[in-house]
């Protein structure tokens, strides 16, 4: 199962990272390098920081295959989108959930404890894009201000750990973490949902 998540995470995060270069107007290896970095920049430092020896990308190159071929696809079909950017944040709606799926399966397949598990999926689900957006001079997705993104990605590994303890079944925890993820995203890309932002106030006299 996690090998699916990661399979899965690294085709949609290759998807969103070849429209972000198609903006850019890149060409076909640029396509190839941040649809790669996309896919795997989450997951390269998840597995880094949990010493899980070898990377996952390194114990299966498939995943570069795969990353490749989304971006092979996106070069020559992105014109015909009528909103790559549409498209963008929805395909990275989708990522986000099921990279944060992995990245709390991955942790708790290691006995990790709670904190770091939490850590892990939001650190799964989030660097692959904000790498992305780095890369490409774009503003990125995980700072725009106060749309839900960090927040439902830690929300989603919360549903992950909680539901164990009212559902017994072992596809619970990582159906709860997808679509909590994705249904808070949703809510904020849809319907305009925010976390209040930070007002500046003038001092005190």
């Amino acid at each position: 199962m996690i090998a699916m998540l990661d399979y899965a995470a690294v085709a949609v995060f290759a998807l969103t990272g070849a429209l972000v270069a198609s903006r850019a107007q890149l060409d076909i290896i640029g396509f190839f390098f941040v649809a790669c970095l996309t896919a795997v920049g989450g997951g390269t430092v998840r597995d880094l920081l949990l010493d899980r020896d070898p990377v996952f990308w390194l114990a299966d190159p498939t995943h570069l295959a795969i990353a490749c071929a989304a971006a092979f696809l996106v070069f020559f079909t992105a014109h015909l989108l009528e909103s790559r950017y549409t498209v963008l944040l929805w395909l990275d709606a989708a990522a986000l959930a099921i990279a944060v799926a992995a990245g709390v399966s991955v942790a708790g397949a290691m006995d990790q404890s709670v904190p770091i598990i939490l850590v892990m999926g939001v650190a799964t689900g989030t660097l692959g894009g904000l790498m992305r957006d780095v890369v490409c001079n774009e503003v990125p997705l995980v700072l725009k201000q106060g749309e839900l993104y960090v927040t439902a990605a830690l929300a989603g590994a919360g549903a992950a750990l909680a539901i164990p303890y009212v559902i017994a079944d072992p596809l619970a925890p990582i159906i709860a973490c997808i679509l909590t993820t994705f249904a808070l995203r949703a809510g904020s890309l849809a319907f305009g949902w925010r976390l209040p932002v930070y007002r500046p106030r003038p001092p005190r006299s």
